[in-house]
């Protein structure tokens, strides 16, 4: 499933088109339990193929006991871009949604559940 147009950024990467999209509005879980995270979602720009979707360790703006905020920026997205394409994400390839967690400024992979939607 494609990230709308709508409110995305693009950013380069390894000579590549990305767009990435961070959700406006907090969902419950990320402002209700004082332990919401902001995700994001990256695709290729030009190929419809798998969707990134990246769990950040990042305090969510709106969560009640946010205390500090921490910008994420483009060249944050960018590195994170690097290190998922280094352990096997392909934008190109239609496929699953590929879930990374951001912790640590390091990348792992999460189990793909077959997810069909954006869960971010």
């Amino acid at each position: 499933m494609a990230i709308p147009k709508k409110g995305t950024r693009e950013i380069r990467v390894y000579n590549e088109p990305y767009r990435w999209l961070i959700r406006k509005k907090a969902t419950y879980g990320q402002w209700a339990y004082g332990s919401g995270q902001i995700r994001l979602a990256v695709e290729h720009a030009k190929y419809r193929g798998s969707v990134l979707v990246i769990y950040t360790d990042r305090k969510h703006p709106k969560d009640w006991a946010t205390t500090e905020v921490i910008p994420i920026t483009p060249s944050d997205v960018a590195e994170w871009i690097k290190q998922v394409i280094k352990i096997g994400w392909n934008p190109k390839i239609n496929g699953e949604q590929y879930s990374i967690k951001i912790k640590d400024d390091g990348v792992s992979t999460l189990k793909s559940e077959g997810k069909t939607r954006l869960d971010f």
